[in-house]
């Protein structure tokens, strides 16, 4: 009875995938993943941002597929054999992948285990705009990603942007 009191207590459960950037552990809610796959080649695309790798087949469905390191300012990727292919579905936003260095763990976490974050109350972190709130757990914290901020919509109309 105190279990189901003590989950009462942390609000709605949500499950997250938490995938590993170098030292940075970010978490991605389970819903918005339709696959995860090894790392393979990529068909690269002319004349594209350096952070879009190229397309993939993905059951007959071309996939774009980003560096989310490139993406969000950090390093160039080091591949290794733990190196994978998320590939995301989130709401309202076409399908697309990103290279990650690994999946560390599969989470669950309360709504009132995490806090949300401003981009200006991180604005000194590079990854501060694609990070919707901060995770609790035993372990640590955990960085919550803002899929939609990642998205290739929301790259394009930077780019833009940036040219005006």
């Amino acid at each position: 009875m105190d279990a189901l009191r003590d989950t009462a207590d942390l609000g709605e459960l949500v499950q997250y995938i938490v995938i590993k950037l170098g030292d940075e552990r970010y978490g991605i809610p389970i819903k918005y993943i339709d696959n995860i796959v090894k790392m393979q080649q990529v068909t690269r695309i002319p004349k594209a941002e350096e952070y879009l790798k190229g397309v993939l087949n993905i059951r007959g469905e071309i996939v774009p597929v980003m560096s989310l390191r490139l993406r969000m300012e950090m390093e160039t990727d080091e591949i290794t054999d733990q190196t994978c292919i998320i590939i995301l579905r989130p709401d309202n936003v076409e399908l697309f992948g990103i290279i990650i260095d690994a999946v560390d763990r599969v989470l669950t976490l309360g709504a009132k285990q995490i806090e949300k974050v401003s981009p200006s109350q991180n604005s000194t972190r590079k990854d501060a705009g694609f990070v919707s709130g901060v995770g609790k757990y035993e372990d640590g914290l955990v960085s919550i990603l803002d899929l939609d901020a990642l998205s290739l919509e929301k790259a394009e109309n930077e780019r833009k942007d940036k040219k005006e």
